[in-house]
């Protein structure tokens, strides 16, 4: 008998380890297919790192006493990461149009691996597409080493892993796609500006000081920013937390968010 059910726990393992990989391929055979997602890739970096980005450094970062470049370079990396991965999840919704998502749940697999393998799927295309902002980083001239890049390049699946919680719980409440993309700029874009990204938020205080510690790409941009940093002079001047109060930050709030989207986002589809 024991070993009837562990068989059958094997084959249940095996199993919901193939949805993820399956969902996982499906969303990153998407993303390569998809030109405008290719354009967008190039587009993002060029516009918010040599435009704004460019603006800032030439103007405003004279006495800031690091690379203002490479700071930016780092911020927008976790922006491209938390945006990309994020949307990614809410095109879920789509899938709703086309009953795919119905379809899915009725299947006989979790629905916490219908949702990992949209996460593992959209974590791939996001870390994919950081290759545009590498190269628009090295067309500004902004240096870093190999060791840097591949320290960031370490700790993205749990960036990743962050933004695609979030991007649960988004899914969770929301059915249409124009509603999912409205949400995600309206919560996402000013992350972008409160966390640090972009502009450094060492002297926030007031209102500005509670938002920016209240975000999740905060503690995600802090920790990338560590180890980026690591070894460096810059390094005080540019991280704000301990890397491991980053860490459990990160952990908790995707534990959190997986868990409470999911019972809610696969109740909503039972209700369908």
């Amino acid at each position: 008998m024991s070993t009837i059910i562990t068989s059958g726990m094997q084959n249940r393992f095996l199993r919901e380890i193939n949805a993820i990989i399956t969902i996982a391929a499906r969303d990153v055979t998407i993303t390569v297919k998809s030109p405008a997602t290719l354009a967008l890739t190039l587009f993002m970096p060029l516009m918010m790192m040599g435009m704004l980005g460019g603006s800032l450094a030439q103007n405003m970062a004279g006495g800031l006493g690091f690379d203002y470049k490479q700071f930016m370079m780092v911020g927008m990396m976790v922006n491209m990461l938390f945006m990309t991965v994020t949307m990614g999840i809410t095109s879920i919704t789509q899938d709703r149009i086309t009953d795919f998502t119905q379809e899915m749940m009725v299947s006989p697999i979790s629905r916490y691996s219908i949702l990992l393998g949209k996460i593992a799927g959209a974590s791939a295309g996001a870390i994919l597409q950081l290759s545009g902002t590498i190269v628009v980083a090295l067309l500004m001239g902004i240096h870093f080493s190999i060791w840097q890049l591949l320290s960031f390049l370490a700790i993205s699946p749990l960036l990743c892993l962050a933004a695609g919680a979030f991007g649960v719980l988004i899914v969770a409440f929301v059915k249409t796609p124009n509603a999912a993309n409205i949400i995600v700029m309206l919560i996402v874009m000013p992350q972008m500006f409160l966390s640090g990204a972009i502009i450094p938020i060492n002297h926030s205080s007031g209102v500005l000081f509670v938002l920016s510690r209240a975000m999740p790409m905060t503690y995600c941009l802090d920790l990338a920013r560590s180890v980026f940093y690591a070894g460096t002079p810059d390094y005080s001047n540019v991280v704000l937390f301990n890397p491991a109060i980053c860490v459990m930050g990160i952990v908790t709030l995707s534990v959190f968010f997986l868990v409470f989207g999911t019972f809610f986002f696969a109740r909503s589809e039972t209700n369908r």
